[in-house]
């Protein structure tokens, strides 16, 4: 199995390494909660994860779903009034469009032939 690199990098490294610049800018800068470096650090997990699908050729359905809800969750931990209800209606749209995106990929694995009657039973 090959692996797969961000910048020359494995992705654990990535991910350690924004960790890292959250925290300390957390520290210095902003002051975020803990609430809100993990939401950070979770939306990073999902960016790189959509990465290696895509780099793997693989389906990024999943991992555009998965970093939406992420970016809501960020969303709201960082302030924007978004109740469940209004929540599950975005990622209800994201879900839409994956869908529609998906269909203009899928490809039959063989090629599609003319229907033919049978023989006639006598």
């Amino acid at each position: 199995m090959p692996t797969y690199r961000i910048f020359g990098r494995e992705p654990a490294a990535i991910l350690a390494f924004i960790s890292i610049l959250v925290k300390l800018a957390s520290a210095y800068l902003f002051h975020a909660t803990q609430t809100q470096q993990a939401t950070v650090n979770t939306v990073a997990a999902c960016v790189v994860a959509l990465l290696i699908a895509i780099s793997a050729h693989d389906s990024v359905g999943a991992a555009v779903f998965n970093l939406a809800q992420a970016l809501v969750a960020a969303a709201v931990g960082f302030g924007l009034r978004l109740d469940a209800d209004h929540q599950a209606l975005w990622l209800s749209l994201v879900t839409v469009v994956i869908g529609l995106w998906s269909r203009t990929q899928v490809i039959a694995p063989t090629p599609a032939t003319a229907v033919t009657a049978g023989p006639k039973s006598v």
